[in-house]
């Protein structure tokens, strides 16, 4: 078959449905990353997926994803719309409900979304389109050859019309055939790689986007939970049950694995009720471990480097603390259960396995639990858990009733996940002009990966002692590259410390190893006499990285004369087939960083950001330059601001008031992002790829401007003040998202 020839099927239905194809020419030696093991795990059941054909000349896609917020409900239109010759408006894309057949085909991460579903979700509308055009054929009484479709309306030669939706009803097939097909050529796109604006994005600033708290299933009223005062604790007796039960419109109250809860008709009241509850609560999994104890396990369970070299070295240590997952949509979830039945509706990364775990705690079979995705208000991995989901389930089969779960933002904060502390080691070896050797030992506490790869039985391995480890360095050797000809490379992974919620936070590893290694490159440079950027650029391996890294110096006017207290700091990172380099300019001036700030944090500011990224070919130019703007707030949030204090076994901040991501103060006044023109026909990784090359960026600049490298992040972590351990659930006083510092809560 032709490089751009597939198989694809005709599904048997009263309206064209067409389904997508496996790779007539996948081979397992092109496994290279982690992006394509997960491309390759979902390739067997690409078949699986639809493209339908409506009689209202609509086209419909349920896209075996989760959207929550990265735009790819947009770009999955977009292919549709190139194959199909439809116009974008006309596609309706929704989110499809957890499929179990598709088994690896359901999980979104890594980045994986549109590299994975490119191909098939092209087929499946190239078939619709053959069978469409056959169709008029047929109609018109000529050839398939002399007809097109433009703007969803087939064309004959002798001026005949025909609307797709017309036709879909006799394009249709009675049986399951198999339709050879040719995709479009990339240099005939009209649609792909065409800025696109977001077909949601009038939903979303007219506040019609339904997310899972605005949907009206019948019954389902409010419902919230008093959580432990310390990480996983265990609830024990109720003292004051009726008394709470009696509370203003609290309908049930009861006990749960992660605590106590209260479904009332308002969530105001059921925040009284939870706040009034007296618990006796059992310890919890970290109970009296601190930021310093958890350090001192890090550092008991550190590889060694190798033997030190006879050449000159350059080395240094790094501290990540941990950070939080919360997302901005707080994590929540309804539930119906119901005798032999369960319904629930969350924004769920891995549905297929909260399907099968929720049906294992409820003693359901598998079919008999309908999982609906909805669509999220942010993720970056954190709704890969679907503990809310798990929850509501739970509430809901307990008390009989549907619920509409939802956690508070301390819940999230506190009992949530976590993007874990880690730390980091690395040494690199150089004699004259050369680089002999790069050695890294990250530490980190280990990191959950109980999702899988989406399905059951390998969610269930990845929560076994060996299966975890074996999961954790697949994820770290396959997620990172080695962009740079340092000689011997060597590169290993630790894990102690579990008993924490953590999760991948905007990447897995990456962000804190890639920020060691471009300092310790700085320092190397110093130490070889070599400008930070020429430094890059001369030990980069391919030109694909060197470009980006130009296109971000030159547009940020790399070595231009500075203010005292002032640097520029430009980092490279690269990974899952893409490409980025980072250029900053940061303000360490003591009238800036002593600067009070509002309801927020002073310290360095992050003036000016140059980001240039290559991802291959882009679906949607706008999507991505979109992506490497939250990116960058990500890598400042990190680099400067974001972390949790642990403090005897609880974490202290509460909220977004002493929670600091990335404020409007933080924000550079000058943002510029350059989508590369395309180098590949095929789509990188995009998602992931921004935060690591920002945060080491800004790390670099601050370490330029200070003459101190840092060794420490976030940089400002250890200068906030709290109070002592809460002695009341974690639930923080009127108003409802302040912080008291008296109580810690």
């Amino acid at each position: 078959m032709k490089r751009r020839s597939f198989l694809g099927f005709v599904l048997a239905g009263p309206v064209l449905v067409t389904a997508a194809p496996t790779r007539a020419d996948a081979d397992v030696t092109e496994i290279l990353d982690l992006n394509d093991i997960m491309t390759a795990a979902a390739l067997p059941t690409s078949g699986l997926i639809s493209v339908e054909v409506n009689p209202d000349g609509t086209v419909s896609f349920a896209l075996p994803r989760a959207e929550v917020g990265q735009g790819i409900t947009t770009s999955t239109a977009m292919l549709i719309a190139e194959e199909l010759s439809v116009p974008v408006h006309r596609v309706r894309v929704t989110l499809a409900d957890a499929r179990p057949e598709l088994l690896f085909n359901q999980l979104t991460g890594a980045s994986n979304t549109t590299i994975a579903t490119y191909t098939p979700i092209r087929v499946a509308a190239a078939v619709a389109r053959i069978r469409l055009l056959a169709a008029a054929a047929a109609d018109f009484g000529t050839g398939v050859s002399s007809l097109t479709i433009k703007d969803g309306v087939v064309l004959g030669p002798a001026g005949q019309r025909a609307d797709i939706g017309a036709l879909a009803g006799k394009a249709a097939s009675p049986r399951t055939l198999s339709v050879p097909v040719e995709l479009a050529e990339r240099e005939s796109f009209t649609v792909i790689g065409r800025p696109q604006n977001r077909i949601d994005a009038r939903d979303a600033v007219t506040g019609r986007k339904k997310f899972a708290m605005d949907l009206g299933v019948p019954g389902a009223k409010p419902t919230m939970v008093c959580r432990p005062p310390t990480i996983n604790g265990k609830p024990g007796p109720v003292a004051n049950l009726a008394e709470v039960l009696a509370m203003p419109g609290v309908t049930d109250v009861v006990t749960i694995s992660t605590g106590v809860a209260v479904r009332a008709e308002t969530f105001g009241q059921c925040i009284d009720a939870v706040r009034a509850l007296r618990v006796t609560w059992r310890a919890g999994t970290v109970e009296g471990q601190s930021d310093q104890s958890v350090l001192a396990k890090l550092a008991a369970a550190e590889l060694p480097l190798g033997p030190r070299p006879l050449t000159p070295v350059v080395e240094g240590r790094f501290t990540f603390y941990f950070r939080s997952n919360s997302a901005l949509e707080t994590n929540c979830a309804i539930a119906d259960v119901r005798p032999g039945r369960a319904e629930i509706w969350s924004a769920l990364k891995s549905p297929i396995v909260a399907q099968q775990t929720i049906a294992a705690k409820l003693g359901l079979p598998v079919g008999k639990v309908t999982v609906h995705v909805t669509e999220g208000g942010g993720s970056f991995g954190r709704k890969l858990f679907f503990d809310a989901a798990l929850e509501a389930a739970e509430v809901s089969q307990k008390i009989g009733k549907p619920v509409k779960l939802m956690w508070h933002r301390a819940d999230d904060s506190r009992q949530g996940r976590t993007h874990p502390m880690a730390t980091s080691r690395v040494r690199i070896a150089y004699a004259g002009g050369l680089v002999l050797g790069f050695e890294q030992r990250h530490t980190s506490v280990t990191t959950d990966l109980g999702h899988g790869l989406g399905e059951l039985l390998t969610a269930m391995a990845a929560q076994l002692p060996i299966g975890d480890a074996a999961f954790a360095q697949t994820f770290f050797q396959f997620s990172h590259t080695s962009p740079y000809r340092f000689g011997v490379h060597t590169r290993l992974l630790a894990e102690t410390g579990k008993g924490f919620n953590t999760g991948s936070m905007r990447n897995v590893y990456s962000p804190d190893t890639t920020c060691a290694r471009e300092l310790m490159i700085d320092q190397l440079a110093s130490r070889m006499g070599k400008d930070p950027f020429e430094m890059r650029r001369d030990f980069l391996r391919d030109e694909r990285a060197r470009a980006v890294l130009r296109a971000a110096a030159e547009a940020g006017e790399w070595g231009r004369s500075m203010p005292a207290g002032t640097a520029q700091g430009i980092a490279f990172h690269s990974e899952y087939k893409g490409v980025s380099a980072c250029l900053v300019e940061i303000d360490c001036r003591p009238s800036t960083v002593n600067r009070p700030i509002r309801d927020g944090v002073g310290g360095p500011r992050v003036t000016k950001v140059v980001f240039a990224v290559d991802v291959g070919l882009a679906v949607n130019p706008r999507g991505l330059e979109a992506q490497m703007m939250g990116c960058t707030m990500d890598g400042i949030a990190l680099a400067l601001t974001s972390s949790l204090h642990l403090r005897d076994g609880y974490f202290l901040e509460a909220s977004w008031d002493n929670y600091f991501y990335t404020r409007q103060w933080n924000t550079p006044p000058d943002l510029r992002v350059i989508v590369m023109p395309p180098t590949s026909d095929q789509p990188g990784g995009a998602g992931e790829l921004g935060v690591a090359a920002s945060m080491a960026a800004v790390a670099c600049a601050y370490g330029r401007a200070t003459g101190t490298m840092p060794t420490s992040f976030p940089i400002n972590h250890g200068t906030l003040s709290f109070a002592p351990k809460p002695t009341i659930p974690p639930i923080p006083a009127s108003p409802l998202l302040s912080f008291d510092g008296s109580t810690g809560a």
